[in-house]
């Protein structure tokens, strides 16, 4: 099950139920419902800055008719999250291979070189 996203409005910790994205061509800012999944250009808000968001002189707001609703978990979401939890209970699993010491006797990516004269 996906974790719930939350308004990206600083400091706020509701969660988000729907999308603002932007056409900046048309001055317009859109407010619809939450998007499936989270874009890089487009912000998640709760319902109480969905529906107070304001926009510049010029712009306009394009608002979802209706009340917004947080998404409930798909039946793949659930699938997905019970064989996560069967894998990492899974005792029969191998274990991880220790990574192999480096030249100074200590564990990890990096390395001492010798110095040049």
């Amino acid at each position: 099950m996906r974790s719930v996203r939350k308004c990206s409005r600083t400091g706020c910790l509701e969660p988000a139920v729907a999308t603002l994205t932007y056409a900046y061509s048309d001055s317009t800012a859109v407010v619809g419902p939450l998007a499936t999944a989270s874009e890089p250009h487009s912000y998640d808000l709760c319902e109480a800055h969905a529906l107070r968001l304001t926009v510049p002189k010029g712009w306009e707001v394009v608002r979802h008719e209706g009340g917004f609703a947080a998404p409930d978990p798909s039946a793949d979401e659930l699938t997905a999250l019970a064989e996560a939890v069967r894998e990492a209970g899974r005792s029969d699993k191998p274990a991880p291979e220790p990574e192999p010491e480096g030249p100074s006797g200590r564990r990890g990516h990096l390395r001492v070189l010798p110095g040049r004269a």
